[in-house]
């Protein structure tokens, strides 16, 4: 059995939480040029701290850390600034951030396992709208129905995953994450 490529295994793991990590470092840094910078240099020292990255952990909360120190360091190289705010309030939207992306990931688990609850056509729909992109006329063409019939199929779909996470999510022991 081979160990996997850590370059592999990190671009991977990036890949899947980037999109949480730029929401992050973006409700931290709301100018969208600063977070982008924050982010690349985030990823800059991701990469070279993955040799202490533990496989099987909490990969979405150690790049939060990871780039939350970022944060901290462009901070102090912007101190001048006039406009800046205080330790106390970066602490606070950083708090509220880790709440909400623990409750976004667990809405996000509990999705992926409403969907493979489907039937195969309904994750078939899924897939076409959400993972290939294509337009309700695309879909209609490739599957030779209406466009009207999808309309309705996706939104019987989204109604019955929506009603599926919220009972997963209620069954959760702990109840106080943040409404959707």
């Amino acid at each position: 059995m081979s160990t996997p490529d850590p370059a592999e295994e990190f671009v991977f793991l990036l890949a899947r939480h980037e999109r949480m990590l730029r929401a992050y470092v973006f409700a931290l840094v709301p100018h969208a040029q600063d977070s982008d910078d924050i982010l690349q240099e985030a990823k800059v020292r991701m990469w070279r701290a993955f040799g202490q990255f533990q496989a099987g952990t909490n990969f979405a909360a150690w790049s939060r850390k990871v780039a939350f120190h970022q944060v901290l360091s462009y901070r102090k190289r912007r101190k001048r600034d006039r406009l800046d705010f205080s330790d106390e309030f970066i602490n606070a939207v950083a708090g509220e951030q880790e709440t909400s992306a623990d409750h976004f990931e667990q809405r996000e688990k509990a999705l992926q396992v409403c969907i493979t609850k489907l039937p195969e056509d309904h994750r078939e729909v899924l897939h076409l709208r959400y993972s290939e992109g294509l337009s309700l006329e695309a879909m209609a063409d490739k599957l030779k129905r209406t466009v009207a019939a999808l309309y309705r199929q996706l939104s019987r779909v989204r109604h019955v995953l929506h009603e599926c996470v919220t009972k997963s999510l209620n069954r959760l022991p702990d109840h106080d994450y943040p409404a959707a």
